[in-house]
Formats: structure tokens, sequence, C-alpha cells
């Protein structure tokens, strides 16, 4: 019974956090927080767009002068990562100033995005796209494609089937 009373007053809070980012950046009414402890932060922006949704444990960040873009009817699964900024791993980290690499990123509609994910900043994923799980993007990709690995390469083109709903 504690337990119930304790998942319920976590999610409260968890939907005030929702409701802050609502406020705050410019995410549609019908994009879902499927779960807990989703993280989006930064002074850049960020368009989530309309019956989409971003599984728990995921975090994207949006540095000052770049966005994070979520097109239409999109999935993103838990334990996602979305980066506009990153260090560039070839610099000598003991130095002070390590360059960062930046750029936005574009999710366009109907993507299907796998569980643990990484997607590096200046990506463009082209519409109806499925990144597999466990993959680490760091080149844009192309409509209609499958890419998966580390880091993710080209797998396939989807074959495109129709409801017969």
């Amino acid at each position: 019974m504690l337990n119930k009373i304790i998942k319920k007053i976590s999610w409260f809070f968890q939907n005030i956090t929702y409701d802050q980012y609502r406020r705050k950046y410019a995410i549609a009414s019908s994009f879902r927080f499927n779960g807990y402890g989703i993280r989006i932060y930064g002074d850049g922006q960020f368009f989530f767009g309309e019956n989409s949704y971003i599984g728990e444990l995921s975090t994207c960040q949006s540095f000052n002068g770049y966005k994070v873009s979520i097109g239409e009817k999109c999935k993103i699964s838990h334990n996602v990562r979305i980066y506009t900024q990153s260090a560039i791993a070839d610099y000598d980290f003991s130095l002070e100033d390590i360059p960062t690499k930046r750029g936005d990123v574009t999710i366009n509609n109907f993507v299907w995005i796998g569980a643990n994910v990484l997607i590096n900043p200046g990506v463009t994923i082209g519409e109806n796209a499925i990144i597999g799980a466990n993959s680490v993007v760091t080149k844009d990709v192309e409509p209609f494609s499958i890419v998966g690995g580390v880091p993710a390469k080209f797998i396939r083109m989807k074959r495109c089937y129709k409801s017969n709903k």
C-alpha cells in the first residue's frame, strides 16, 4: 500500500516537471512523456510534434543557438540521448579549452528510435526511418532507411506495406 502511495506522489511531481517543459518549450499538447526521469535541458530550442512520444530515462539537450526538433508520430524508446553539443574525441582533454561539435538535431515525421540510442549533434533523421536499439547515430539518416550499430550504419531500405484498415 505504501509503495502505491509513493509511486503516485512521485508521478505527481514528475508530471509537474513535464508541465514545466511544456510551458518553457514548443511541445505539442499531444506529445507524450512516456515514463519517469525524462530530462530536457539547455538554453536552445525544442520543437516536439503532435502524437509523438519519448520514453523514460531519456535526455534531450539543446545548446544556446541550436535546436532539437521531433516531428509528428515519432516513437522514441527509453534511455535515448539527444545532444546538440558534444566534445570532439580527437582532442587532448588535458587542455583547458576543448573544442566542441555543435549542431541542430532534426528527427522528421514517423521515425522510430529504439532503446539506448545516442544521437549526436548535427544529425538529421529522415522521415519514416528506423534507428535500431543500442545505436550511436553520428551522421544523417536517409528517409525510409533502417540503420543500426556503433556507429550506426545503413542496413536496408524499408519495405513499406499499407495497412488493410
